[in-house]
């Protein structure tokens, strides 16, 4: 006989972070998020929102405190509670704690004032849902980062390492942002690897903030680095009396045509002996580096990455779910912002991924051009059904076009062409009931 959890469908999303302080508080989804909900207040399905963490930026609000952060996001976004009010009568919405918002486990006040919008404010670090015969094991997952655990749940003053960084860079960078050219430092929540954000500064000040004139005058020198070094490697071979034939070649070849010869000529000469300089301090600053990262790796200094393996330490966490609960057969998480899903002893490790912005790394073809971070949305929700061979797992994304025709420059495109990123989902992935269970109705 079918159970009641048979025709259950949970929807789960995470990682929103909307609201911090100024820039911040802009949520570029929002319409794609009011979109989601109210599709969920017409749905026929007996269906379940869990928002799996990190919904809110508490950890950006650098001005209020306590309970009065709610107040903050209530007045700042009257339309999206509202929308979860009407969402609420038809699904049940449940919302998990995440790091950057653990102050919701801190004040019994959110769990009251959530339930005046229908949603149910679990303060605990994990919960269980069930499918027909298998359980799904939801958390945010900052809790197997060592940089973001929690270490006294609860405790409205636990400071990890990450909400120092949330408060004095990321909240700074909002309330800095619309000083620049253009408004990107807003972004930085999108950084992700966070060791990636000395690069993506240096990128966005080569490319929006450094003096147009400064930048274009230096494009012939980076662009033209790499076969720089080559010509002065040349050049000194001539100057050596080693091998004289390129330098003579080429001056034949530009002396062909006049004064335009003559200023190419001259132009890389420039361009070669700038590269010649460059590589000669360049040589020994490698060495020195690269024994002064030897001695702090020898002494210890820095036992912790600011960065955790997004994926080793979940893999870990779900093999001994699944070990201690044999009904257990998903662990679903966000806090990485990496969609993805992986077959882990016979379950399924599944991250619900992130509703900011998605930066994509893209480096230069050639030269010493910083590279550009081109931007896209996922917008991803998490849809785990019924299915007929166990329990279906599957990604839908919200459309959303990239806004990189926008906050690119045309420099940035131009270099970019061709190597657009086109970020994909996870397919549909089946798990089948436990081994155990199987055995037990094959018996039967």
């Amino acid at each position: 006989m079918a159970t009641e959890t048979d025709d259950r469908v949970y929807y789960v999303i995470s990682d929103l972070h909307i609201g911090g302080d100024e820039q911040l508080e802009d949520v570029e989804f929002l319409d794609e998020l009011l979109e989601f909900l109210e599709r969920l207040e017409e749905t026929d399905e007996n269906a379940e929102l869990i928002i799996n963490g990190d919904a809110f930026g508490l950890w950006e609000f650098t001005t209020v405190e306590g309970i009065e952060k709610f107040e903050v996001l209530e007045r700042t976004y009257p339309t999206l509670f509202e929308q979860f009010r009407a969402t609420g009568e038809n699904v049940p919405i449940t919302l998990l704690p995440g790091n950057h918002d653990h102050e919701l486990a801190a004040y019994d006040e959110y769990v009251e004032r959530f339930a005046e919008y229908n949603v149910e404010l679990v303060q605990d670090r994990w919960i269980s849902r069930e499918i027909g015969d298998q359980a799904i094991h939801f958390e945010h997952g900052h809790q197997h980062d060592a940089n973001n655990r929690i270490e006294d749940w609860g405790n409205p003053h636990a400071t990890p390492l990450g909400y120092y960084y949330n408060t004095l860079v990321t909240s700074r960078a909002g309330q800095l942002s619309d000083r620049g050219r253009y408004n990107w430092m807003k972004d930085v929540q999108a950084v992700t690897p966070t060791e990636r954000m000395p690069v993506w500064l240096l990128s966005k000040y080569f490319y929006r903030e450094m003096n147009p004139l400064l930048r274009y005058s230096m494009f012939p020198f980076l662009l033209l680095f790499n076969i720089s070094v080559i010509l002065a490697v040349l050049a000194g071979l001539d100057l050596a009396g080693i091998w004289s034939m390129p330098v003579d070649r080429t001056e034949a070849f530009l002396g062909q045509f006049g004064a335009a010869g003559t200023a190419a000529w001259f132009f890389l000469a420039l361009n070669v002996t700038v590269g010649g300089l460059l590589t000669l301090v360049g040589i020994p600053l490698y060495f020195i580096r690269r024994d002064i990262r030897k001695t702090v790796d020898r002494f210890g200094v820095f036992e912790t990455e600011l960065t955790v393996d997004p994926q080793q330490p979940y893999e870990s966490a779900a093999r001994e779910i699944f070990s201690e609960q044999p009904g257990t057969t998903i662990f679903c998480y966000g806090h990485t912002h990496r969609p993805g899903v992986r077959e882990v002893d016979g379950g399924l490790l599944v991250n619900t991924g992130t509703w900011l912005k998605r930066l994509h790394r893209r480096d230069g073809i050639i030269g010493l051009l910083p590279p550009v971070f081109y931007p896209s949305y996922q917008l991803p929700a998490v849809r785990i059904s019924a299915d007929s061979e166990g329990v279906a797992v599957e990604y839908e994304r919200m459309a959303k076009p990239s806004p990189a025709s926008e906050e690119l420059t045309r420099t940035e495109r131009f270099f970019t062409v061709g190597r657009e990123p086109e970020p994909d989902l996870p397919d549909r992935h089946v798990v089948e009931p436990p081994r155990e269970k199987q055995v037990a109705e094959a018996t039967d």
